[in-house]
């Protein structure tokens, strides 16, 4: 049978690892696949860098060339960001290829407008690599839970903010600091704004909720908190308490509407996914038949992520012929069953909290805080104070609550920092427990 032929567009960190991938295991590939699956023409950036590692591969600067070869079956977009990847997917839909990415910020941004202009081509655009890299967490939620009415998401899907978090845990040390060091050690970006913000993580919860929910992508609509202004002293706090923080994204049905948000979460330390450390990944899916399950690896790098879109080619491969109504669908419903669920504001989220102010240690504190809190509907879980160091009159209050609305505790946070006897902002952090 005719070998498929992929134009990459890209040959970094995941092109090289493809390439790599498809070279190395060539014959268990096509084992698998049912043909083979050959890569015949790349675009670079840097051309004398591209021929060290592809010597004999067609190489271009010009990534159209690739798009809009005849002869090419599959394009795999590996270039990142907005545009000219954009252009691109959507050139080579026009022109009746598939398509591979593993850019979830196109898709969480353009996913809407790619996926309805490949429905209209009767083609696929695959996915895997955009969430989780080598973690197989779409396949599991568009085909393993196709059974399942999916309740919630919550995922570690960022590993620069996860191995930061840890290291901030294990040492003791500062969020700059760590940051330093994870610079140093290829962790994180120069310019680390996408992860550190948690924008990268939103992006990828975009996707997941899409395909979890059968919703189009609403990327513009989640909720976006990032680790910048965690301390080391809530994360000491935390552990005391017998939790740890991790930034999550977690996405839920309620019967309001759909939650779609990204922030620092303190988790149950007996949970398995808080004892995820380091730069992995690991996400959580509740389905209301098979329960909780979890999905664990490594979430970057050159073959983890190679793994996924090597995946897709073989997955695209295996269908190229099949009728696309008959296809598993991009966003796992089928483009005429799409839900209006809204996104939930915010303010609409319910969920438990920690909360750490700093106040005077004199009698009937206490008091004014439980009353702003009962007076704002919010019973309390859990409540440590501390000792006041020598020479102080001010000790740190640790509130855990019950579940409550956010905008109630947005309310009592103004409250309580308008009380005398309190100096400074109220850190808040929410608590989800990921049980059943």
């Amino acid at each position: 049978m005719k070998p498929i032929h992929v134009g990459l567009l890209g040959l970094g960190t995941v092109g090289g690892g493809t390439l790599t991938v498809l070279t190395r295991n060539r014959a268990e590939i096509a084992r698998r696949a049912g043909r083979e699956i050959l890569v015949t023409k790349a675009a670079v950036r840097n051309l004398d860098k591209a021929r060290a590692l592809a010597p004999e591969l067609p190489l271009t600067q010009n990534p159209f060339e690739v798009v809009d070869d005849p002869d090419i079956d599959i394009v795999v977009e590996l270039i990142g960001g907005l545009e000219p990847a954009r252009a691109l997917v959507l050139q080579a839909i026009e022109r009746g290829k598939h398509v591979v990415t593993a850019n979830k910020h196109l898709l969480a941004k353009h996913g809407n407008e790619i996926f309805a202009a490949a429905q209209d081509k009767g083609v696929m655009v695959a996915f895997e690599a955009a969430v989780g890299g080598g973690i197989p967490i779409i396949k599991a939620i568009r085909e393993g839970l196709t059974a399942n009415r999916i309740e919630w998401i919550a995922g570690i899907i960022n590993g620069t903010t996860n191995y930061i978090l840890t290291e901030m845990r294990d040492k003791g040390a500062s969020f700059e600091d760590v940051l330093k060091e994870a610079q140093r050690l290829g962790y994180a970006e120069a310019d680390p704004t996408f992860d550190v913000e948690g924008i990268d993580a939103a992006h990828k919860l975009t996707i997941l909720s899409a395909i979890a929910f059968g919703i189009p992508m609403q990327f513009e609509r989640a909720y976006i908190e990032g680790i910048t202004r965690l301390t080391g002293l809530d994360v000491k706090y935390a552990e005391q308490l017998g939790y740890r923080i991790k930034l999550l994204g977690i996405t839920k049905r309620t019967p309001k509407g759909i939650e779609l948000r990204v922030h620092p979460t303190l988790i149950p330390a007996r949970r398995l996914i808080a004892n995820v450390d380091g730069a992995m990944n690991a996400i959580l899916v509740k389905g209301d038949a098979v329960g909780p399950t979890l999905y664990y690896g490594a979430g970057a790098g050159a073959e983890p992520t190679a793994s996924a879109v090597v995946a897709d080619l073989v997955d695209v491969t295996r269908l190229s012929t099949a009728d696309p109504n008959n296809r598993v669908p991009h966003l796992a419903f089928q483009p005429d069953r799409l839900a209006a669920d809204p996104i939930l504001p915010m303010g609409e989220v319910e969920t438990a909290y920690y909360l750490r102010m700093r106040a005077l240690d004199r009698p009937g504190v206490l008091a004014d805080i439980t009353r702003l809190l009962a007076d704002a509907d919010i019973s309390i879980d859990a409540m440590m104070q501390k000792e006041p160091e020598e020479g102080e009159e001010a000790v740190d209050i640790i509130i855990l609550t019950h579940a409550a609305l956010e905008k109630n505790v947005d309310r009592a946070i103004a409250g309580i920092e308008g009380l005398a006897a309190i100096s400074g902002a109220v850190a808040r952090i929410r608590l989800e427990t990921l049980g059943r």
